[in-house]
């Protein structure tokens, strides 16, 4: 039996060891919401960055993509997904998001959740920056991450903000406010046509039950939101 050292590894993967399935920070109905918004059809070419556990995996493929593609950095991961994403042109890649092994135009469909916010800005820019290249024109692009809940947050409670979730989750996440996260896309190249923002309540009861996480944990969480944005390419 593999055991967890939970005083080394990274928050979302302790909740996914507990049982938790959802890691996004605005839960499932986010990313529903994200999905609905990219109008996924039978024509369309998906790539999924960082598809985790495969539970937004899971809800694409029901949509029937023409084609659909991960792009997975964490082997684990990949091989989850892989029992997902099988098939005639149903492929998961090993890779990292910002330096992917794809041609130019190679989706009309790409999306992230929970993955950014774990870079740093100047590596955020460049996988963004790799889902445009990915893209066909007139492709679009959705993400789903954690944002500051103001735009106007002064300087130390950002860095305290940031201290505090690098010690609570164990990686160096450092969520931008809203118009922060629209202008690093418009930066890129991509046209945002439209923005969501929900309580980020990853373990209040609703979204426990909603992920199946056994009501056996007991944390502290920072308040913050959940977005998801959804943007084409020009």
């Amino acid at each position: 039996m593999q055991t967890v050292d939970y005083k080394q590894v990274p928050g979302h993967w302790i909740l996914a060891s507990l049982g938790k399935r959802v890691l996004r920070p605005g839960g499932l109905k986010t990313t529903r919401w994200m999905i609905e918004g990219l109008d996924v059809t039978g024509q369309d070419e998906v790539i999924e960055f960082a598809p985790g556990l495969g539970i937004t995996a899971q809800i694409t493929l029901r949509l029937n993509p023409r084609r659909y593609i991960a792009i997975e950095q964490n082997e684990k991961a990949a091989s989850i997904v892989k029992t997902y994403a099988s098939g005639a042109n149903r492929e998961v890649i090993i890779a990292d998001a910002e330096q992917v092994p794809l041609p130019d135009a190679s989706a009309t469909v790409v999306y992230g959740e929970a993955m950014l916010t774990m870079h740093t800005r100047a590596k955020k820019a460049q996988i963004i920056s790799e889902a445009r290249r990915l893209l066909k024109a007139g492709g679009k692009y959705a993400i789903h991450e954690m944002c500051l809940a103001s735009n106007h947050i002064e300087p130390a409670l950002r860095k305290q903000i940031y201290k505090d979730l690098a010690v609570s989750m164990r990686v160096n996440a450092t969520p931008l406010t809203v118009s922060e996260w629209e202008q690093l896309l418009k930066e890129e190249g991509f046209k945002v046509v439209k923005i969501y923002t929900v309580p980020m309540h990853l373990l209040h009861l609703p979204r426990i039950i909603q992920g199946k996480l056994p009501l056996t944990l007991c944390v502290t969480m920072l308040p913050g939101q959940g977005l998801w944005v959804c943007a084409s390419s020009l």
